[in-house]
């Protein structure tokens, strides 16, 4: 016998907690039971089948016979647990045909609505609001999707042009704006963006990193897609955005950008399983594709980066202790489009140029 390797294990007073995260199975082991697992970890040749312990043990594989087959995990242990442990949803029935699904749908969504929805937002709104004027989109009707898929790219080279409020209008509305040209039959989940959100949840929000935009003051806003409106959180720090960004100091140069959050409490409002902790990333690049698209649609240069100094920036947005957490940056602006920065353009030549 052997220790399954899809072990975890956590220290919560008075017990001591065994999570098979393959399984999804949780034990709570009091002094005896973790006594004993200690010492079968330290050798486990040690196994007793007339041990009671062991035998329970092996029953809901603790242990195990044999060597399972695993992945060669080139990651840490924590990208492992994360990956296996929201693997395979516990269900307690599939459905078998669609009329069967629409039923069981109709009663989880049922349940769901049963319970207070989290709130608009986790922290206090800031009482003065601008609201941004209606898009003006004209120009991107004359812009083809495949010339824009194309043109896409990442750049590091910005200069200290300005981008207008009437181009950040147009980016957060189509990125991260309720549009009003959609409907939806569900009321309730009536807010609709462009990009597909669980749940029709809408769990990512906006916070603008503005440093030089046309007809708005620089600082940290807070973005309200029902009202299409921003409002002021606080100054820019003195730590410049590369600092935020995990010593990214070329982009320091950046006019806008935008920090994409997910609100994990709408996820646990209607998804109590962990794997709806995949779809919080799979939503943030969703409404991060969006704002690249749109931003290189109107001409501008895109960067983006998931490097983000969590604490500083959490800290900044007011964000700490929440269920709210910033996950991922994007920006655009004005450049020369270089996809590496001078900096490091100038010393791959010198590696070039030396002998």
């Amino acid at each position: 016998m052997q220790i399954n390797p899809c072990l975890f294990i956590l220290a919560r007073p008075p017990h001591q907690v065994v999570w098979n995260y393959e399984q999804h199975t949780q034990f709570e082991l009091d002094i005896y039971y973790a006594t004993r697992l200690a010492q079968l970890i330290n050798d486990p040749s040690r196994f007793d089948r007339s041990n009671p312990i062991d035998r329970e043990f092996a029953k809901v594989d603790i242990l195990v016979e044999g060597r399972t087959k695993n992945i060669d995990w080139k990651w840490d242990e924590l990208s492992r647990i994360f990956h296996i442990g929201t693997k395979n949803i516990p269900c307690e029935s599939v459905p078998q045909d669609v009329d069967e699904w629409a039923t069981l749908y109709l009663h989880h969504c049922a349940e769901v609505l049963s319970s207070p929805a989290p709130p608009a937002r986790t922290t206090p709104c800031p009482v003065g609001r601008t609201v941004l004027e209606r898009p003006a989109w004209d120009e991107l009707k004359e812009v083809s999707l495949v010339r824009t898929l194309v043109s896409r790219s990442t750049s590091r080279s910005f200069d200290n042009r300005a981008i207008s409020i009437a181009q950040v209008s147009t980016l957060l509305y189509l990125a991260l704006g309720y549009l009003n040209e959609r409907s939806c039959p569900l009321e309730r989940f009536a807010a609709r963006r462009s990009s597909p959100s669980g749940g029709g949840l809408n769990a990512c929000e906006g916070y603008l990193y503005v440093r030089n935009v046309t007809g708005l003051d620089a600082g940290l806003y807070a973005y309200h897609p029902d009202e299409h409106s921003v409002s002021l959180i606080r100054t820019l720090p003195d730590e410049s955005l590369g600092q935020l960004l995990c010593g990214q100091h070329f982009i320091n140069n950046l006019p806008f950008g935008l920090f994409i959050t997910s609100r994990f409490d709408k996820l646990w409002w209607k998804y109590e399983h962990s794997r709806a902790y995949r779809m919080a990333f799979v939503e943030t690049g969703h409404v991060s594709q969006s704002f690249l698209m749109v931003a290189t649609a109107m001409g501008l240069a895109t960067w983006l980066t998931g490097a983000l100094a969590d604490c500083q920036v959490e800290h900044l947005l007011g964000l700490e202790g929440t269920p709210e957490q910033p996950l991922f940056f994007v920006g655009c602006g004005h450049g020369d489009g270089q996809v590496h920065c001078r900096e490091l353009i100038t010393l791959l030549d010198e590696q070039d140029a030396a002998p």
